[in-house]
């Protein structure tokens, strides 16, 4: 499958590099980014072919499907284009700045007969987030009652501010817990909590959010990223029999001088790099079997829409006003 690459920043150029040496069935044939000399070298990579424009990647006659890796706020207009070349998409999330342009593409794609999009909620790819989501399936800790989760990363780059913690780290969360729990989330509260002086004035750091599902399940997750000892993510599903947990991944601990020091990954490649390898392998097996499968496009605006309403909050319950969910995607779970 001839696979055309829109943005060659640090994870488009990891997917190029991914598919190039690590998927089977797939070969990188186009590229684009605004960095043209970027654009270039990755493109030697591949052994593909450097367009001047990204629109020149999708209307590609060589191109069988696209990948849409650039930054957040071009995403909707890139996957509204793959839509109406009838062209599958990947595109890393978020599907879209905004709720409202988020449906635009449910409802273009809706118009469109079938699936085509696919977002990049890498996390329901990864073996740890697979065994909650088995335990749960199987009913071995009763009914979910409640969900913690943690998202902490090192720290982030420069330009990460404002409410970015919630749109670019939360989402994760969100569909997380949407996929766990087979259910649609209906309110968001962040909680004020102290911020760290280690972050930028410019970013409110830590954050800590309460999401409510619609059968009544609380959520509490934070946000720190700029947590500076570790990448670390977590999440545990309490039941009404058990509880099963996401356990942070290590390379081994040492015990020693009546302490334990075990390592933690420092960045979200070394944690999440299998799961990306797997999230391509099954976007590349079921479009080469003319399907599309995985978080749809009712999931990015889902996730966008929480989103959207934790910014809102401000210290207050708000609702998270959905709009009715399409036929095309009635048969999926809440995912």
């Amino acid at each position: 499958m001839n696979v055309g690459v829109i943005g060659t920043g640090a994870i488009g150029t990891d997917h190029v590099r991914r598919l190039t040496a690590r998927v089977a069935g797939a070969r990188v044939t186009a590229v684009f980014d605004v960095d043209t000399a970027r654009a270039a070298t990755v493109a030697a990579i591949a052994g593909a072919t450097a367009h001047r424009e990204a629109h020149d990647v999708i209307d590609d006659p060589a191109v069988e499907a696209v990948l849409v890796a650039s930054p957040g706020d071009t995403h909707a207009d890139l996957v509204l284009a793959c839509v109406a070349a009838g062209k599958p998409v990947l595109c890393e999330k978020p599907l879209a700045s905004t709720s409202g342009a988020a449906l635009k593409v449910v409802e273009a794609e809706a118009t469109y007969g079938r699936r085509l999009v696919q977002v990049g909620f890498m996390r329901r790819y990864d073996v740890g987030y697979l065994g909650v989501k088995a335990a749960l399936g199987a009913g071995r800790i009763g009914d979910p009652l409640l969900v913690h989760c943690v998202h902490r990363n090192v720290g982030v780059p420069a330009g990460f501010t404002g409410d970015m913690s919630l749109t670019d780290s939360l989402v994760h969360e969100v569909d997380a817990c949407r996929w766990l729990l087979d259910q649609e989330i209906v309110a968001a509260t962040v909680v004020e909590v102290p911020h760290s002086p280690l972050a930028s004035p410019e970013l409110r750091d830590p954050r800590l959010v309460l999401l409510e599902t619609e059968r009544g399940i609380v959520v509490d997750a934070e946000v720190f990223v700029n947590a500076r000892y570790g990448y670390d993510v977590r999440c545990e599903v309490v039941g009404t029999t058990g509880t099963v947990a996401l356990e942070a991944p290590t390379t081994g601990a040492v015990a020693l001088d009546g302490g334990r020091v075990q390592a933690l990954p420092m960045d979200w490649q070394a944690r999440f790099g299998q799961a990306y390898v797997d999230e391509l392998q099954a976007w590349v097996d079921a479009v080469r079997r003319g399907v599309t499968e995985g978080p749809s496009a009712w999931d990015g605006y889902a996730a966008t829409a929480v989103a959207e309403a934790a910014v809102a909050s401000r210290g207050a319950r708000t609702s998270v006003d959905l709009a009715e969910r399409p036929a095309l995607y009635s048969g999926e779970s809440s995912s």
